[in-house]
């Protein structure tokens, strides 16, 4: 048994750990970013080609009280690094301090890499390592006084699937826009329309969703190069990915923008990501919205401007009033809106049902829910 540590986007713990259970393996601690959990070297393959609100997934070697740099050194030192790091992998060290003594992080940097160094000099008999052979990243984490070192097994974050090597003017990361999909529960009786598609980064994953496609399922990570790690645990999750889609689902989605090359370049990602043929993309104004399909169960999800990084404030607050009425008009079908402006609820004329505070980036903001039908609300 071996435990692991998978990171995320703050407010996306749960819908891990959800996740994580999914997979069979057994939480040990949750806190904001990051979720512990026990496995088989074989969930270190899974949970990289299976989890999808996830960022990186990390092999935990050790934790320990660090309240000055000697505690830190012996502590590292003390770590059976051997185990995962051979006498020609490279190993650079990474980090964060939060809350704790040891707050600068080169200096940090500086002691592990030493402390592992001796480690290893013990183990192989050489003082100096090329380091010319496969990278195996090494990352501390300390938080409270407590070091925690793990080595990082995914390499290029878990965000970046693969089917969106160009995006628009302001992207939503694939993990937040899976989340997103999740909240809202897609079914395969009900279409799904974001009239803010852009390059179509949430009706994508909503559409992996319904299809049960692995968001890791055809990439690289970095621990298909670790020797300590049986070439075969890739296979078999290689394996059980392609087992588990479901190749007769035939979602529904709709995407429209009043740009057209982008959604050119949507319809493109869709493709790349194998569900090309789910997403319907066109040409259109979110203001002037009408149901694509007037008898059919609908969901609305959707990600607008916030006056951030696209339009201004005020132009933003222009949109959300615009966009009000029209929405509203949509009933009884579901609307999900992610935006960081703190007054949306009252320029949007109507509560959600439900708030969820989340991050998109380093942007806190929230995602709006409404999925009680208009009149059942006049009956309380």
């Amino acid at each position: 048994m071996i435990e692991l540590v998978a990171t995320c986007l703050f407010g996306l713990e749960k819908q891990l750990g959800a996740e994580i259970d999914a997979l069979g393996c057994r939480r040990i601690d949750t806190m904001d970013g990051r979720v512990t959990f026990a496995g088989e070297m074989c969930d270190i393959a899974r949970a990289n080609v299976f989890l999808r609100t996830a960022e990186r997934v990390y092999l935990r070697v050790g934790a320990f009280p660090a309240r000055s740099f000697t505690e830190l050194f012996d502590g590292v030192r003390a770590l059976p690094f051997e185990e995962y790091i051979g006498a020609h992998n490279a190993f650079p060290v990474t980090g964060h301090a939060i809350k704790s003594a040891l707050y600068s992080v080169p200096d940090c940097q500086s002691i592990i890499k030493k402390a592992v160094v001796e480690r290893l000099s013990s183990v192989y008999g050489i003082k100096i390592f090329p380091e010319d052979g496969a990278p195996c990243r090494v990352e501390f984490f300390l938080f409270k006084d407590v070091a925690t070192l793990m080595i990082d097994t995914t390499g290029s974050a878990l965000h970046k699937r693969g089917y969106r090597p160009t995006s628009g003017a302001a992207p939503l990361r694939e993990t937040l826009a899976a989340s997103l999909a999740m909240e809202a529960r897609p079914r395969e009786d009900t279409l799904i329309h974001d009239p803010f598609c852009g390059s179509g980064t949430i009706l994508i994953e909503a559409a992996m969703i319904l299809k049960n496609i692995a968001p890791g399922a055809g990439r690289n990570f970095a621990a298909m190069d670790f020797d300590f790690l049986p070439k075969r645990v890739w296979r078999d999750a290689a394996d059980e990915a392609n087992a588990a889609v479901r190749r007769e689902a035939r979602p529904t989605l709709y995407g429209s923008d009043t740009d057209g090359e982008i959604l050119k370049l949507a319809a493109e990602n869709a493709r790349r990501a194998g569900v090309g043929e789910c997403i319907r993309f066109f040409a259109a104004d979110a203001r002037k919205i009408q149901k694509v399909e007037a008898d059919a169960r609908g969901t609305v999800i959707c990600n607008p401007p916030y006056g951030e990084r696209m339009l201004d404030v005020r132009q933003a607050e222009e949109l959300y009033r615009a966009i009000a009425a029209p929405f509203h008009a949509l009933s009884p079908w579901q609307i999900y809106i992610l935006t960081s402006h703190p007054r949306f609820e009252a320029l949007y004329g109507k509560r959600a049902d439900k708030v969820k505070k989340l991050y998109n980036g380093m942007i806190p903001c929230y995602l709006y829910e409404y999925f009680r039908p208009d009149f059942l609300k006049k009956k309380r």
